[in-house]
């Protein structure tokens, strides 16, 4: 069996970037919604027609989504800023 009327599109979902890729294989419409970066997936999903396959899995993929917190980024979006303390030099003795 080969997959067929293969289709691959972006939305967001949750504030988060989601990637759907949905095909036909045999008389079935299977979808895939995974978080673009990294790309973990996060629901796949079988239905007769691709729009339900599609309605599932962004379904799933909200009720997830809706649960992943942000944390807050360091300055200009980077890493949390390093501490400006630094360690005392150590004593030595002669």
């Amino acid at each position: 069996m080969r997959a067929e009327e293969y289709r691959e599109r972006q939305v967001e979902v949750e504030g988060w970037p989601v990637r759907l890729t949905s095909y036909r294989l045999g008389g079935e419409f299977h979808c895939k919604a995974d978080n673009v970066s990294p790309g973990a997936s996060l629901a796949r999903t079988t239905a007769l027609l691709r729009e339900e396959a599609e309605r599932l899995a962004l379904a799933r993929a909200a009720t997830l989504l809706s649960r992943t917190q942000r944390h807050a980024a360091g300055p200009q979006g980077g890493a949390p800023e390093a501490s400006t303390h630094t360690a005392p030099a150590a004593h030595t003795t002669r």
